[in-house]
């Protein structure tokens, strides 16, 4: 299993690679074995942003793996923390997480790209929903498409199981980027070694706010925080980051974040 979920640590940076071949699919197993690399990601205060990538080029994943399902993998099953595939529903994730997309997210796969915070991907990469033609619910995607891109669109690719190519994904905004294969591994590093350097404490907050936000009013929310009522911003506003952008400021030098 860990020639199947393969951890590269690189300062306070995770790099975790699915390797399955052919189609990067997921079972019971892997799920559950991801859930626990990204548990001890949340739970590390070194580790403060995560990549979550796959093998080869032809499939970012395949989503749910139906070869094991046939073996008795029950769709229904234990999954683990997180469930499917570790991130979507992973509590308290409070820390940047990237995905870098090269190659087809279909299905399960698509919906583990929606978990991330930003998505790259490669020119040819595409995502799918096919579900609709197995006569069942792709589920997480159904909550939180309609919320990243065009109601209409949404709807469209969950009723029809239509392909998305990587530059109609861009120009609808599910994807931050549209990269060439070779070059997209290193601007993913970019990014995450520029989010490496910024302030932990404020994205906990970005996060938990965002997290709340979904579904209520502004107001409300924005009682939450005024209240101190979401922990993350409560630490942050009592921290020492939490002043140290000011005094950098003042003394006129790049701020040094220490995350507490």
């Amino acid at each position: 299993m860990t020639d199947v979920v393969k951890r590269n640590v690189q300062g306070g940076i995770l790099e975790v690679t699915l390797d399955r071949p052919k189609a990067n699919a997921i079972d019971l197993a892997t799920s559950r074995r991801m859930g626990e690399v990204f548990r001890d990601f949340r739970d590390d205060p070194d580790l403060r942003v995560a990549i979550i990538r796959t093998a080869g080029e032809k499939f970012f994943c395949a989503g749910w793996d139906l070869k094991a399902a046939a073996d008795g993998d029950a769709v229904d099953g234990d999954y683990g923390l997180g469930g499917f595939g570790g991130l979507q529903e992973m509590r308290d994730m409070n820390k940047p997480v990237i995905a870098a997309v090269n190659g087809m997210a279909v299905g399960g796969g698509f919906e583990l790209a929606l978990s991330a915070d930003l998505i790259y991907a490669s020119e040819h990469s595409s995502f799918a929903l096919p579900e609709i033609n197995a006569g069942t619910l792709a589920d997480a995607a159904t909550i939180k498409l309609p919320k990243r891109i065009p109601y209409h669109v949404a709807m469209e690719m969950l009723y029809t199981g239509r392909w998305m190519d990587a530059e109609e994904a861009f120009r609808w905004g599910l994807v931050n980027k549209v990269l060439p294969a070779e070059g997209l591994m290193k601007h993913v590093w970019d990014v995450a070694r520029q989010l490496e350097s910024g302030p932990p404490l404020v994205f906990h907050s970005i996060k938990e706010v965002a997290r709340e936000a979904e579904g209520r009013g502004f107001q409300d929310i924005m009682n939450k925080v005024t209240g101190k009522q979401l922990p993350t911003v409560d630490i942050l506003y009592n921290s020492e980051d939490g002043m140290e952008g000011f005094k950098a400021f003042a003394e006129k030098r790049d701020p040094v974040w220490k995350g507490r």
